[in-house]
């Protein structure tokens, strides 16, 4: 088991680079050229903390440089948005195109005419 003082580093510098990280985030996000909505910046700011978390605990044993553990953190953190982004527009476009495909038959499977 580790000494509290261990302990109590870790949580500050895991403080100190979620502070960080939500600064950088939201210079980015305040820098885009896009329109801005509360919606749009929480579900990037979610997809960006889920990952980076679920990264961080997936790490852990595989790479024992702190600062190299981090770097791979941090990429994945800043990566996640866009990727979140691009797989609701596949699903999005998926589900749009099994609609039209059930749409365009009838219940007995014969083409409908339009």
């Amino acid at each position: 088991m580790k000494p509290p003082e261990d302990i109590n580093g870790l949580v500050k510098d895991g403080l100190i680079a979620s502070i960080l990280g939500g600064l950088a985030m939201t210079a980015r996000l305040l820098m885009s050229e896009e329109p801005v909505t509360i919606g749009w910046v929480l579900r990037r700011l979610t997809a960006a903390s889920i990952t980076a978390v679920l990264v961080g605990y997936g790490i852990k044993d595989q790479i024992q440089s702190e600062s190299l553990r981090l770097c791979v953190i941090g990429g994945c953190g800043y990566c996640a948005p866009e990727i979140t982004d691009y797989l609701i527009k596949y699903v999005k476009a998926r589900g749009d195109k099994e609609i039209k495909s059930v749409k365009g038959t009838s219940t007995r499977g014969k083409k409908t005419k339009k």
